[in-house]
C-alpha cells in the first residue's frame, strides 16, 4: 500500500515453495523486515506447507485458503498479536476449491484476468513441495468461473488466463470435466478477446484429446498448451511419479498438432533428478530436438525438504548444472519463428515490453509479438505484418487498412483500481457517503480508524468508514493479486 517498503509498519510477504531459491528469497525478506522492526503477516505456500520452521515462529501466518480474512489478521498483528489461520475450508465435509472468487482485487494488468479453476491436484511426485500446501484436488463450480469471467469482461478485461496446478484434471472431484467448463467460458468470451489455458499434466488430457482439438481451434481461445513432461524417461518418469510414460506425453502432442495446425506447446524439463543417468539425459535431449519446443522451461532439480525425491540418491551438483547447460544450448539452437517472417498476423495488444520500447502482443497460438508503443493499440486487436523475429519473439507493423477491433465491451478499471466492486459502492467512496457493505464480500467494517493508523495510510476525517472500508478491500485485493501470481509462479 505503500511505494517505499521502508516507511511501512506491516510488510505482508507472500511466498511460492516450488524452488530453493523462492524459499531463500522469502526468508531473507522475512529477516530485513524483522531488522527493520516490522511486523510482518506471512502468505503463500512456504508456511503453509511448514508453519513450524524456526524462522517462522511468533510471526503471523495467512493460509492459502484464508485469504479473505486478511484484514483481520492485520489488524490483529498491528495490535501484537500472533495469529495463524491455516485451516481447510469445507462444506458439508468436502473440500472447497480456495479462496472465493468474486473477492475484490487488483489487478497487475487491468486488461488480463488471470482465474484459478482448482487448487490441489490428484499427483504424488516424488519432488513437489507444493502438494504438501495446497492439497488433494478441489474444484470450483463451473458457475462461479462462468461468472467470475463474465464480470471480468465488464470491466473490460480483454484476456483471461486459467491457472491451477492442473487444469487438465479439473472437476473429476464433482462430477465434471475440463471441456464442459470451457465450452461454457468461451459462450461468454466477446468478439476479439481471447481466453488462454494454462498448464496440464499428460494423463488428464488423454482422455479429453478430440473436445480440446476442438476448443484450441476455437477463434477465442488460444491455440496454446503448457504440457510439462519433465523427462523424456520412463525409468525417471516413473521415479517421480508422474502416472505417465513418454509415449503418452507423445501421443498428446502429436494429436494436437496435427489436429491444430500450428498450436504452441509449452513444457517443463527437470535436469539431474535423483538416478538420472547419461543415457536418460540423452532421451531428453532427443525430445527436444525432435519438438523443437518454442516455450521450455529448463529447471535444474533441487531437493525440496520433506519430499521422497530430497531422500533419493542425488546426481552431483557438477554433472546437474552441466545437464542444465548442454539442455539450455540445444534450446537456443533453433529459432522457431523465423520461418514466419512476412506473415499476416492477427494479435491481440495486452503489455508494455519490459524495456518500455515496445507493446506485446500475441498471436492466435500466444506467440510474442512487439508492436510499435503507440497507445491506440492497447487493448485492441490488430492486423500486423511479420518483418522481424527472435528467439522469443516476433516484431510486427500494423497493416493500414486493416480493421481494429475494441476486444473490452467497456471501460478498462484504471490501474490500481479494484475489482469486484458494485456501482452502489463506488458511487458511495467517490462522494464520501456512508456505506454498508455488499453481503458477499464478508469484510469487516471498522467505524474507528485506530487500529489502522500504524499502517500510515493517508485519509481525511471526513467519509473516514468509506475510506477505511477502501482501504481494507485494497489490502485484500493485493493479497488477492499476489495469491494468483503465485500460483502463476508455480506453474
Amino acid at each position: 500500500l505503500l511505494d517505499n517498503s521502508a516507511e511501512a509498519d506491516l510488510w505482508l510477504l507472500n511466498s511460492c515453495t516450488v524452488k530453493n531459491p523462492a524459499e531463500d528469497h522469502f526468508r531473507n525478506s522475512i529477516k530485513k523486515a524483522q531488522e527493520g522492526k516490522k511486523k510482518v503477516v506471512l502468505a503463500g505456500c512456504v508456511p503453509q506447507a511448514q508453519p513450524r520452521q524456526d524462522y517462522l515462529k511468533g510471526l503471523s501466518i495467512i493460509g492459502v485458503q484464508q485469504i479473505d480474512r486478511v484484514v483481520e489478521v492485520v489488524e490483529e498483528t498491528i495490535k501484537g498479536h500472533s495469529v495463524r489461520l491455516l485451516g481447510q475450508k469445507k462444506d458439508n465435509g468436502k473440500r472447497l476449491g480456495g479462496a472465493r472468487l468474486d473477492l475484490p482485487k487488483i489487478r497487475k494488468n487491468p486488461l488480463i484476468e488471470i482465474i484459478s479453476i482448482n487448487t490441489g491436484c490428484l499427483n504424488a511426485c516424488t519432488y513437489c513441495k507444493t502438494k504438501h500446501a495446497r492439497g488433494d484436488l478441489a474444484s470450483y463450480p463451473i458457475e462461479e468461473l462462468v461468472d467470475r469471467a463474465k464480470q471480468s469482461f465488464q470491466e473490460g478485461v480483454c484476456e483471461i488466463w486459467l491457472t491451477s496446478e492442473d487444469t487438465g484434471a479439473y472437476g473429476r472431484d464433482i462430477g465434471t470435466d475440463l471441456p464442459t467448463l470451457l465450452w461454457k467460458l468461451v459462450e461468454a468470451i466477446p468478439e476479439g478477446a481471447m481466453l488462454r489455458l494454462g498448464m496440464t499434466n499428460p494423463p488428464y488430457i488423454l482422455e479429453h484429446l478430440e473436445e480440446m482439438a476442438k476448443i484450441l481451434n476455437h477463434p477465442r481461445v488460444y491455440a496454446f498448451l503448457h504440457i510439462p513432461v519433465q523427462s523424456a524417461s520412463d525409468s525417471v518418469l516413473m521415479d517421480m511419479k508422474r502416472e505417465y510414460c513418454v509415449a503418452d506425453f507423445k501421443q498428446v502432442v502429436d494429436f494436437l498438432k496435427e489436429k491444430v495446425p500450428g498450436i504452441t506447446i509449452a513444457t517443463d524439463i527437470i535436469c539431474g533428478f535423483p538416478g538420472e543417468t547419461d543415457e536418460d539425459f540423452q532421451e531428453t535431449m532427443k525430445l527436444v530436438e525432435q519438438y523443437r519446443f518454442p516455450s521450455l522451461f529448463i529447471n535444474q532439480f533441487y531437493p525440496r525438504p520433506g519430499t521422497p525425491a530430497a531422500k533419493m540418491h542425488q546426481v552431483p551438483a557438477a554433472v546437474k548444472k552441466q545437464r542444465t547447460k548442454d539442455l539450455s544450448q540445444l534450446f537456443h539452437s533453433y529459432n522457431p519463428y523465423d520461418h514466419k517472417v512476412g506473415e499476416r498476423q492477427r494479435v491481440l495488444v495486452t503489455e508494455e515490453s519490459f524495456d518500455s520500447n515496445y507493446y506485446v502482443a500475441h498471436n492466435p497460438f500466444y506467440e510474442q509479438v512487439l508492436v510499435p508503443k503507440d497507445p491506440l493499440l492497447m487493448g485492441k486487436m490488430v492486423e500486423v505484418n511479420i518483418y522481424e523475429a527472435g528467439k522469443h519473439f516476433m516484431k510486427g507493423q500494423p497493416v493500414s487498412d486493416a480493421r481494429v477491433y475494441t476486444a473490452s465491451i467497456t471501460r478498462p478499471l484504471a490501474k490500481g483500481e479494484v475489482s469486484g466492486l458494485t456501482e452502489e459502492f463506488r458511487h458511495a467512496a467517490q462522494n464520501g457517503t456512508n456505506w454498508k457493505a455488499h453481503p458477499s464480500a464478508e469484510i469487516p467494517i471498522k467505524t474507528q480508524p485506530r487500529s489502522w493508523m500504524a499502517l500510515q495510510l493517508p485519509w481525511q476525517q471526513e467519509g473516514g468508514g468509506v475510506k477505511i472500508l477502501s482501504v481494507s478491500l485494497a489490502l485484500l485485493a493485493v493479497l488477492v493479486m499476489f495469491y494468483y501470481r503465485g500460483m502463476k509462479t508455480e506453474l
